[in-house]
């Protein structure tokens, strides 16, 4: 029921210091990715509004 010297917890290692999540480079290309993203959400409606519109001409 009781330990002789006290209870101890069980050793563990001490925590690691924080590391960045992303590097300097991986941090600018996930932002051109983000850039290109934004830019092809505003043009690709128009550019499919435009293949629509050329196939219903061609149809015609």
């Amino acid at each position: 029921m009781f330990v002789e010297g006290g209870w101890r917890p069980p050793w563990e290692p001490p925590p690691r210091p924080p590391q960045p999540r992303l590097t300097g480079h991986q941090e600018r290309m996930l932002i051109w990715i983000i850039v290109v993203n934004v830019l092809l959400w505003f043009l690709a409606p128009i550019g499919g509004a435009t293949v629509i519109h050329a196939a219903i001409a061609i149809m015609q």
